[in-house]
């Protein structure tokens, strides 16, 4: 099992590229499902949840060549068995997302209850609440979602769906379902985040006809059928937001390339507040630090809001910075697991239900600790970066999941890190 070791104390200096966002790239190799055309996606991020969703849908005899590097080209006109297997779809609960475009094209989808980080529960309840409300039947039974049109029936039909809650991949498996349903679809409390409006203006070249992608009430008018398309994946913001954490927690002046900072407003803002320099530049962002930054209280909730994905690396950076701070999780329940292995670096944080309190310390100390989930590694390996001798970092492979070649991005502007096999 692979490890990173990390000797802290270095500044970072450099340009970094931020490779394609991984929550935009799955949906939308998902949405490659709903044509019998050829799908070319370029900025593909070379991540383990990517290549676990090419051998979902390889699995199902989708056609899938990678011609150069981060271009992947999907041909779903061969597609013979619309059915994602446990085997697969247990390590990733991304693999949710075949439902919808399975079902819209062919009538039928059979899937496993996902698997993925254990960030707590994220039930899917509210994706089949909304394929039922578009006339499908779904049975739940040994571990798969069984989903079918009723007799007659060929295609879904459009609805006016309000979730209960605002989900991400409720909105897109509903919203690649609804381009091929008969009628209009009208999708209430959709979020919001940057991946949505990439995945619509991907199904827009398709054929599709959407309006409202971006805001919280998103229409779609059904089409007969979509064609293939050439479209590019949006920058990964988390990567990015990551990186920002990297350099302010180090010190030292790195633009990141293709980063977008109106899709991290709220975590620039406290990068601000804290005492970073973070301006936009020409196709990226430039963050300037140094010396120790100001600890910064913060409220995870849905997109403008601050990311629930981005708040172990915040974490990261306040326990290294003046003063105290208070962070109150609002998304998943246990998604303070990470706050065990930074006291272990010698980390003052204390925890209460959904808050986390800590006191920023000037030095941290270099140990082994373990990674229990995706953005909790990334937050190890910051706190890694800034500790004192040397830290080793377990069980990467979540971070594998998530971060396209994280550190040999790192290497490339001045850390000391490496990996071990």
């Amino acid at each position: 099992m692979d490890k990173l070791l990390i000797r802290g104390g270095r500044n970072l200096a450099g340009q970094v590229l931020i490779s394609g966002a991984k929550n935009a790239a799955l949906p939308e190799l998902c949405a490659a499902l709903l044509t019998r055309e050829a799908v070319t996606l370029r900025n593909v991020p070379r991540l383990q949840d990517v290549n676990t969703m090419l051998k979902l849908i390889g699995n199902m005899g989708v056609q899938v060549s990678q011609t150069e590097l981060g271009v992947v080209c999907i041909n779903a006109s061969s597609l013979s068995s619309p059915e994602a297997p446990y085997e697969l779809v247990k390590t990733m609960r991304a693999s949710v997302l075949a439902l919808g475009p399975l079902l819209a094209r062919f009538g039928e989808a059979t899937v496993s209850l996902p698997g993925g980080c254990a960030i707590g529960s994220r039930p899917v309840d509210q994706h089949l609440k909304g394929l039922t409300a578009m006339g499908a039947e779904i049975v739940v039974e040994h571990g798969y979602m069984i989903a079918k049109l009723p007799k007659g029936r060929s295609r879904l039909q459009g609805a006016r769906i309000a979730t209960d809650m605002v989900t991400v991949t409720g909105t897109e498996n509903l919203l690649m379902a609804a381009t091929l349903a008969e009628g209009e679809t009208i999708l209430e409390n959709a979020a919001q985040e940057p991946e949505i409006p990439d995945l619509a203006e991907m199904l827009i070249g398709m054929g599709a006809q959407i309006e409202g992608h971006g805001t919280s009430r998103i229409r779609i008018q059904g089409v007969d059928a979509l064609h293939g398309c050439d479209h590019q994946v949006v920058a990964d913001r988390i990567e990015t937001g990551t990186f920002l954490c990297a350099v302010a927690a180090t010190g030292g002046d790195v633009v990141l390339k293709h980063g977008r900072v109106e899709h991290l407003e709220a975590v620039v803002e406290k990068l601000r507040d804290a005492g970073a320099t973070v301006t936009a530049v020409t196709d990226g962002i430039r963050i300037q630090a140094t010396g120790r930054l100001k600890a910064q209280s913060f409220r995870t909730t849905e997109y403008p809001g601050f990311p629930t994905d981005m708040q172990a690396q915040f974490m990261a950076l306040n326990c290294i910075s003046h003063g105290h701070a208070k962070v109150t999780e609002t998304i998943f329940e246990n998604r303070f697991m990470h706050v065990n292995e930074l006291v272990r670096l010698g980390a003052r944080i204390q925890i209460d239900g959904k808050v986390s309190v800590m006191e920023g310390v000037e030095k941290l100390s270099g140990a082994t600790v373990m990674a229990t989930d995706l953005r909790a590694s990334a937050s190890l390996v910051i706190a890694g970066l800034v500790a004192d001798g040397e830290t080793v970092v377990d069980r990467i492979y979540h971070l594998d999941r998530g971060y396209d070649q994280m550190e040999s991005k790192l290497r490339g502007i001045g850390a000391d890190i490496e990996r071990i096999r």
